[in-house]
């Protein structure tokens, strides 16, 4: 019996840890949402503007509007690659919770 607690008590210690590491994913993914509607918002105002600014360190310098539109549709690509990736992520790691969450609720029941 003690060890039937003892299994329920570590699998609700991995289900902790496990919510955990979701609010991590969660909180990870919104960086690069917002990064993404960032540079999605650069892309658009850099079409509509006859020059074009860099910021580098502490100062905006002159720049080539099509170096920096492919420098920013590269960022682009990458956020969107790692939001996939987290959201991918996100998923397996529900899925294994909720699994985890009906084995200690069906442990307690019994």
């Amino acid at each position: 019996m003690a060890d039937v607690k003892t299994d329920v008590q570590e699998k609700i210690n991995k289900l902790s840890t496990m919510e955990h590491s979701l609010q991590n994913f969660l909180a990870q993914k919104q960086v690069f949402q917002a990064q993404l509607l960032e540079i999605t918002s650069a892309l658009d105002e850099l079409k509509k503007s006859e020059e074009a600014y860099k910021i580098v360190g502490n100062i905006m310098v002159k720049s080539n509007k099509d170096d920096l539109s492919k420098d920013l549709e590269q960022r682009k690509e990458t956020a969107e690659l790692r939001v996939k990736t987290l959201e991918k992520q996100e998923e397996k790691m529900r899925e294994k919770t909720a699994e985890l969450q009906a084995e200690v609720m069906k442990e307690m029941s019994s």
